[in-house]
């Protein structure tokens, strides 16, 4: 039973742990991590700090047992020569209380020197130390600074990401129905192209039906008439007829019947007539 809910549990924190994942927002998670990554070089670096402290006083510690090494020679020295001194003279008691002294000064110069050996070496440790820490701090400095380079192009991408799906989204809508009520793109395009061929065909037959050319030949007569007309006024004022465009229709400048076809080859007869009028008056 407890193994059952054991698992259990498990399923349920994976679970929750994936949904929190699928919905949270990248953009805080990004800094959420920039975060975490500065609180974690604050930390290497007050480290750091600390060991470079320690190795400072460290390295102070033998110079002072060296300078309380050579008081402690010097008085070692002192002691031997004040017990020779008082053996000469033949006072033993302090002959013998000087060489006390100096056999305790020299007890105590010989633990100065190993404490001092040992301090150059707690030197030499915390040395390494400190430069093993300045370089875990500008590594880590380094690292911080690219995972900053790194968050500015991840955001750039992520507002990509989200430009292009909205785009997505646009671009869908508009081959997507909309609404019941509310017509796709692709119907009122089909629509459009329907009416407008539909017109087209319209044309086109109007364009080939008796009446157009009805109309078509009726233009055309009226054209003819109003160019004699013109004809005979310019005749009547003496002036040179007007030169016939070289692409205008045969049977616009017909002298007969405009309805008729035979009528188009008078033009070059009325023309010599309305010329040798002004000459004959």
């Amino acid at each position: 039973m407890i193994k059952a809910l054991r698992r259990w549990w498990k399923y349920l924190t994976a679970k929750l742990s994936g949904s929190l994942d699928e919905r949270a927002d990248p953009k805080v998670q990004l800094e959420q991590a920039i975060m975490e990554a500065q609180e974690q070089h604050r930390r290497l670096k007050e480290q750091a700090a600390n060991v470079i402290a320690n190795q400072k006083q460290t390295d102070m510690r033998p110079g002072r047992a060296m300078e309380e090494m050579g008081r402690v020679n010097a008085n070692a020295r002192q002691a031997v020569l004040m017990a020779d001194e008082a053996g000469k003279k033949g006072n033993q008691t302090k002959a013998v209380e000087y060489t006390n002294a100096a056999e305790a000064f020299a007890n105590r110069l010989v633990a100065l020197e190993q404490e001092v050996e040992t301090l150059k070496t707690l030197s030499l440790q915390s040395t390494q130390a400190a430069e093993q820490a300045k370089v875990a701090v500008t590594q880590n400095a380094n690292a911080l600074q690219k995972k900053l380079s790194e968050r500015q192009r991840l955001l750039s991408q992520l507002d990509q990401v989200k430009m292009q799906e909205q785009l997505n989204k646009a671009m869908a809508s508009l081959s997507e129905a909309v609404g019941e009520d509310v017509p796709t793109l692709e119907e009122v395009r089909e629509k459009i192209e329907t009416r407008y061929a539909r017109a087209r065909g319209m044309a086109e037959l109007q364009s080939t039906s008796v009446e157009s050319h009805m109309l078509e030949i009726e233009q055309a007569s009226m054209n003819a008439e109003a160019q004699n007309r013109l004809a005979q006024i310019r005749a009547q004022l003496g002036l040179a007829p007007a030169q016939a465009p070289a692409d205008a229709p045969v049977a616009a400048v017909g002298g007969g019947d405009a309805g008729t076809p035979e009528s188009a080859p008078a033009e070059p007869a009325t023309a010599t007539e309305s010329a040798s009028e002004p000459g004959g008056s």
